[in-house]
């Protein structure tokens, strides 16, 4: 059963204004529920199956807001910071009533695929220690990638703080001065990467997150652009198990 609520807390949570803005606005008649003037801004209501009306509008109710970013080079990936642009900056207002804030995050100077969300619960099985959820990354590397680092992330290596890593996939795409890789991980370690790649003696030069469980970046979002997620890709990161290869 759904729960009710104040109408006058729907419509704020909405963006439609202050509780006080909505107070007046009910007793000017320009709410309807149900095809009944609401002169009472406490009145009870069921959000996901009544009809409400503002000012003659229909009434899009929805809890949760899903997006997927493309996350550019500079931004933090917070939803306040004292010194650095953070990502919420680059979210339309009309977001912004539902407080959205990055699942994980993705460094300063990473790029690509970043989901913000108010759903603390969604966030809280993606970012648990025991999905394990994967996540690929590709990066250039100032260093020839060969067959041994192959091996060495398939056994896992030990950081420099002496945490040795799950196992994780690494493709090579290109190898030479600066190389071109695939690395599929299964944590979320600080500055894991490119901490993995000092591990064997190379450095990361670029990164950008390709995928997130099952959900992949939208290619056609450009650096800095972001779009709501489907149902389908919601599923997508809200599945319940991911299996190590």
């Amino acid at each position: 059963m759904a729960k009710k609520q104040r109408i006058d807390k729907v419509l704020s949570n909405l963006g439609y204004g202050s509780r006080t803005e909505i107070k007046k606005y009910c007793k000017n008649g320009l709410v309807l529920v149900n095809d009944k003037i609401v002169s009472n801004p406490g009145q009870q209501i069921d959000p996901e199956n009544d009809v409400i009306y503002f000012e003659g509008k229909k009434v899009v109710y929805r809890e949760f807001v899903y997006l997927m970013m493309n996350k550019p080079d500079g931004y933090i990936s917070a939803t306040t910071d004292k010194y650095d642009p953070v990502v919420v900056d680059l979210i339309d207002q009309s977001y912004m009533v539902f407080e959205p804030f990055p699942v994980g995050r993705l460094d300063k100077d990473t790029e690509g695929l970043l989901v913000l969300t108010n759903d603390g619960k969604l966030s809280h099985r993606v970012l648990s220690p025991k999905k394990h959820v994967p996540k690929t990354y590709y990066a250039r590397v100032s260093g020839i990638v060969g067959k041994n680092d192959i091996e060495a992330f398939k056994e896992g290596v030990v950081l420099d703080d002496g945490y040795k890593t799950m196992s994780s996939e690494l493709k090579i795409i290109k190898s030479d001065e600066q190389s071109e890789i695939e690395l599929t991980i299964h944590e979320g370690k600080f500055h894991q990467v490119k901490r993995m790649f000092e591990s064997v003696g190379k450095k990361v030069v670029y990164l950008k997150r390709l995928s997130m469980g099952n959900l992949k970046l939208d290619e056609s979002l450009e650096l800095g652009e972001y779009r709501e997620l489907t149902d389908e890709e919601v599923r997508m990161i809200e599945e319940k198990e991911y299996k190590q290869n």
